[in-house]
């Protein structure tokens, strides 16, 4: 393999560890394969945790925020220091499944060179009503809107050229938007439905606040952007 996979995380010090042997089980046989974990700005145990866990896998690198900068931040720091062609992106909350990852790997690696992002699909969500329902709405209004033609651009399991997202114009919350970011710089996106597992430890990190109505705000920040970027190959001349 030549995958890095990225894990922003925040006060996850109960999911982190558990997740990270799911990961070692699924991936630790494969040669070519990182782990980075990026703790942005824990009040809690998770940085303990850490260090705790580096010292039983060598594939993994630890970043640390000094303050929360959020989860697009989180990704972009672990994106930067990412040495692999390939990156992974999931949750540090253990809802996402490490075992999808392989499949999604697969799946790029097997496609045409224009899908340029392998995006995972919650069809069966392990939510509470709220979150599924927020959710639902702003995925409705993104895709009425945005036409990205992507079902659950939420969804932190995700796989791409690192080289793709290094281009892409960053902003706070643009994890979201990842499909139609790539979309505008000419890429394909293909969505496949992964597992979803309820949250055993902690606390979910969004609300209706900032899932539904900051996440329809940053929309039309993005659909400033799609309106205005020049197409690819398009040059501009004084």
């Amino acid at each position: 393999m030549d995958l890095a996979i990225v894990i922003p995380v925040f006060n996850e010090a109960d999911s982190i560890a558990p997740l990270l042997d799911e990961i070692d089980a699924v991936l630790g046989g494969r040669s070519g394969c990182d782990i980075l974990v990026v703790d942005d700005g824990s009040s809690d145990a998770t940085a303990a945790v850490l260090e705790e866990c580096c010292e039983r896998y060598p594939q993994l690198r630890v970043l640390r925020h000094a303050v929360c900068l959020g989860q697009s931040a989180a990704i972009v720091s672990g994106v930067n220091a990412a040495q692999r062609n390939w990156i992974a992106t999931l949750d540090g909350d253990g809802q996402n499944d490490p075992a999808d990852i392989p499949r999604l790997y697969d799946v790029l690696r097997r496609s045409s060179e224009r899908v340029w992002l392998v995006n995972g699909y919650r069809r069966n969500r392990r939510d509470n009503w709220l979150k599924r329902l927020s959710s639902r709405i702003a995925n409705s209004v993104r895709g009425f809107v945005l036409r990205d033609r992507t079902p659950d651009t939420g969804c932190g399991l995700k796989v791409f050229r690192r080289s793709v997202f290094m281009g892409l114009p960053r902003f706070d919350h643009m994890h979201r938007f990842l499909p139609a970011l790539v979309q505008m710089q000419g890429g394909e996106v293909v969505s496949v439905e992964v597992r979803h597992r309820e949250r055993m430890h902690g606390q979910s990190k969004y609300g209706v606040h900032n899932r539904l109505w900051t996440g329809i705000v940053d929309l039309f920040g993005v659909l400033w952007l799609q309106r205005r970027i020049l197409p690819p190959g398009d040059k501009e001349e004084n």
